[in-house]
């Protein structure tokens, strides 16, 4: 075996062998021949080779005692062991043997000097080792200028390399300065730089010096480039390691420092307080395992680290946290219901609910906490309801608004790999509580909203179940934490856009609003006392009378809630300050009249959205967020081609509502006195004004109903009588929800009678009682009894062939609520 045994430094010296001479270029010579792998050796190049075949031995010694000339030729596959003539390059190089060395495990290692390119002609003998026959071979030489430029080139490029290999000593640079000629420059410097053996034996085989050291100048670009790069990369590792051994250093030199100062045992003292505070938490045992894991981890980090400040930041919230702070509920009933009525005025359902609740609590401790949602329209007082009831029972109020709320992080939390990661709302509420128990509102519940972020009302099916949150696990603290004592309390203004299964887990309180009654009663109570402390007017002394605060509720104001009437009556106790501030002589009692000279004219009139004064309306009753509405249903009939064009703003349910009461029409023309051909050449247009506020739902069908068969039969409506129910083709009455909402919006709107589906008489149990004593409730089954009671009597030529058909239908008289007796059927 033959190899490359080191690189040599620079080929200075010819050895102390015979010299030869450089055989002239044709000349035909038998060498014996040494193949040699991964290797190349150029003339005039010196070559250490380590040999280890026996062949190679025997070459070796016969050669040593001649002339010591041989062939040393690359194999073309370096993996052959006993390479034949076939597997040898055509071209190698002449050289002589300088030195041959011994070493004890029958290895030798041999120094030859290349002295000239030859070519394979002929094999002569295989054994005992390679012989054949050789002929010199000479190159192709120019001095022009492009020669010489890339012997410029090559040599500037060589010293580049050096520069980069440690290995290379520097005066290889002036010995390939020095060479004789531009054929010697390129083999000297070939036969120091590390290439891939292919390479180096194409340029062996490259004759022509122009060629050669073109293709030397593109190897030693692509090598150059290699070691520049690789340069890069260790000056890149280095800075990077002195950058650590200088922060190393300045950290001891610190901490010699804080010794000295006697702060060294800072760190310590801090480690031993979070210890202390584990231990006092309260932790369950699966939580203190993993605490106390997480503060060996911290002590083992240094305080410089930005690790150190996440891990001890984890730990304080771990430490902070009420694990095992519980408050005693306060279970006086006496006291609680003194409470909720001292802070609200009715609401008597909600008051009933939680005084329940607090039964339970006297008799099983550890009774399951209800998830109560209170729906209602804006300014009932859902929130304030939510403190009222935690300080009857003593425990702390947390409010949490999700209006808005989009990433599921700020239920469940961020994790700890990301940079400013923080625990969820629901665990920073109960730290702030500082109590495992605490009242926790979440306001807007049906506000929520989802994105990419996550769906944060999936994550709060969890918080919201007594049955799992026993094991909330918040991302951030990575451990469970148990919220079956926490009072949840959400609230709402409308349940549609609340996901079906987070609405399963709760128990829905609705707050309808407030009646007339219940309006004075607060406002005496606890608004106008509000607004004086929040303006300082203690001392003007400043009162209302009912007229006045019933003139702002009517005239003023339109709505279920407080919050406009509560700024009503602060800007008359402001006006009234200013004025007397200015010195005028205003009185300090507001009456009706006063209210008008101060606010201004009325901007809501009963009797405007209430009057029927033609044929061709009647008025439904809507349900909206904010309370219930009197809707103006209007008709129109002119001549086209039987088409019903429906306007303002009406969506799919109530288009098909008004198709359903034209058609049950059509059908039943006759009975109510209409020609059956009376939509043969003409179109019916019906409208619902406020055009821009979108309208939608099947409750308004009987109106539009009546308001149709009003218009054909020159029948107008009844003043104040409004209606809702949803009607069939075949004319019935079938219930619809927010019957209390509607009927107190009736009720603010000056309605005295309502007609309703006979399936909603129960819900009238939930309307308050002073608002059943002023009103008349007419349930019905049919559409023909709608008819009956909402139109006035037919003209005097209609009414007797009407009398003939169906006896009258009886008025109920105020407050009291019957059923219309459906028409007998003829014999």
């Amino acid at each position: 075996m033959a190899g490359r045994a080191r690189k040599i430094t620079v080929a200075a010296e010819s050895g102390s062998a015979p010299e030869t001479g450089t055989p002239e270029p044709g000349s035909i010579r038998e060498l014996p021949v040494l193949p040699v792998r991964h290797t190349v050796l150029f003339p005039f190049a010196l070559l250490p080779l380590n040999v280890g075949r026996e062949r190679s031995v025997a070459l070796l010694n016969d050669v040593m005692a001649g002339d010591r000339t041989i062939a040393v030729v690359a194999q073309k596959d370096g993996t052959v062991e006993e390479p034949t003539f076939d597997d040898l390059h055509a071209i190698g190089t002449q050289g002589t043997v300088l030195r041959m060395l011994r070493f004890p495990d029958d290895r030798y290692s041999v120094l030859v000097q290349g002295v000239a390119r030859i070519r394979l002609v002929q094999p002569v003998a295989d054994t005992p080792y390679l012989k054949a026959r050789f002929e010199a071979l000479g190159e192709t030489s120019d001095t022009g200028v492009e020669t010489q430029a890339l012997v410029k080139n090559v040599t500037e490029q060589f010293e580049r390399m050096v520069a980069l290999i440690p290995s290379v000593p520097d005066e290889a640079v002036a010995s390939a300065c020095n060479q004789p000629g531009p054929g010697h420059v390129a083999d000297f410097i070939a036969s120091l730089i590390e290439l891939p053996s292919e390479d180096k034996q194409h340029l062996l085989e490259t004759l022509k010096v122009h060629d050669r050291l073109r293709l030397l100048t593109d190897l030693l670009a692509r090598e150059l480039q290699v070691l520049e790069v690789g340069a890069q990369i260790r000056s890149s590792v280095q800075e990077s390691l002195d950058q650590h051994q200088r922060e190393f250093l300045l950290r001891q030199q610190m901490e010699a420092i804080r010794k000295e100062l006697g702060e060294g045992d800072e760190n310590q003292r801090e480690m031993e307080e979070l210890k202390a505070k584990i231990e006092k938490a309260g932790m369950p045992p699966d939580v203190k395992k993993e605490a106390e894991r997480e503060l060996a981890r911290l002590q083992n980090i240094p305080p410089q680290a930005a690790e150190h400040t996440v891990a001890r930041t984890y730990l304080e919230w771990m430490v902070e946290m009420p694990w095992a702070v519980v408050t005693e509920d306060d279970l006086d009933l006496k006291h609680a219901r003194q409470v909720l009525d001292q802070d609200h005025y009715g609401l008597d359902t909600i008051k009933e609910h939680i005084l329940e609740y607090l039964v339970v609590r006297r008799f099983k401790k550890d009774a399951r906490t209800p998830i109560l949602c209170f729906v209602g329209p804006p300014g009932t007082g859902k929130t304030s309801l939510g403190q009222s009831i935690a300080r009857a029972l003593g425990r702390k109020f947390v409010r949490q608004s999700l209006g808005g709320v989009r990433d599921e992080a700020e239920i469940r939390g961020h994790r700890r790999t990301y940079i400013g990661a923080l625990p969820g709302n629901i665990i920073r509420g109960i730290r702030r509580a500082a109590s495992r128990n605490p009242l926790f509102m979440l306001d807007e519940i049906d506000k929520l909203t989802s994105d990419f972020h996550g769906d944060p009302s999936s994550a709060l099916l969890e918080v919201l179940d007594p049955e799992q949150n026993n094991a909330f696990v918040d991302h951030y603290l990575d451990v469970p934490f148990d919220l079956s004592q926490v009072l949840f309390i959400t609230t709402a203004n409308i349940l549609d856009t609340v996901p079906p299964a987070l609405r399963d887990r709760m128990e829905v309180i609705r707050l309808s609003g407030y009646t007339d009654i219940e309006k004075l009663e607060i406002a005496k109570r606890h608004l106008i006392p509000k607004a004086i402390r929040e303006n300082g007017l203690e001392v003007l002394e400043l009162g209302f009378s009912d007229e006045a605060i019933l003139k702002v509720i009517h005239e003023y104001t339109s709505e279920a809630g407080l919050r406009n009437m509560e700024r009503e009556l602060a800007n008359l106790m402001r006006k009234t300050a200013k004025e007397i501030t200015e010195g005028k002589d205003a009185p300090h009692q507001i009456g009706p009249e006063r209210t008008r000279e101060l606010l201004g004219p009325e901007r809501y009139q009963k009797d405007e959205t209430t009057t029927i004064d033609a044929p061709g309306a009647a008025l439904g009753l809507a349900w909206t967020p904010v309370g219930g509405e009197v809707l103006t249903i209007e008709a129109a009939i002119m001549p086209g081609q039987r088409q019903l064009l429906l306007t303002g703003q009406l969506g799919d349910v109530m288009r098909e509502s008004a198709q359903a009461a034209l058609t049950y029409i059509r059908s039943h023309a006759a009975e109510f006195g209409i020609a059956p051909e009376f939509f043969d050449h003409a179109d019916l247009h019906v409208h619902l004004p406020a055009g821009a506020i979108p309208k939608d739902g099947p409750s308004a069908g009987v109106a539009l109903c009546t308001a149709i068969v009003s218009l054909l039969t020159g029948r107008k409506a009844r003043a104040n009588l409004a209606m809702t129910g949803e009607i069939t083709l075949r004319g019935q009455v079938l219930k619809v929800g927010g019957v209390k909402e509607k009927v107190l919006g009736a009720h603010r709107a000056g309605i005295k009678t309502v007609i309703l589906p006979a399936e909603n008489q129960g819900d009238l149990e939930e309307v308050p009682v002073e608002v059943r004593t002023h009103m008349i409730f007419a349930p019905v089954h049919t559409a023909d009894q709608v008819i009956h009671l909402a139109l006035e009597p037919a003209p005097a030529a209609a009414a007797v062939s009407a009398a003939q058909k169906r006896e009258p239908d009886r008025v109920p008289a105020p407050g009291e609520s019957v059923a219309a007796q459906r028409p007998q059927p003829s014999a």
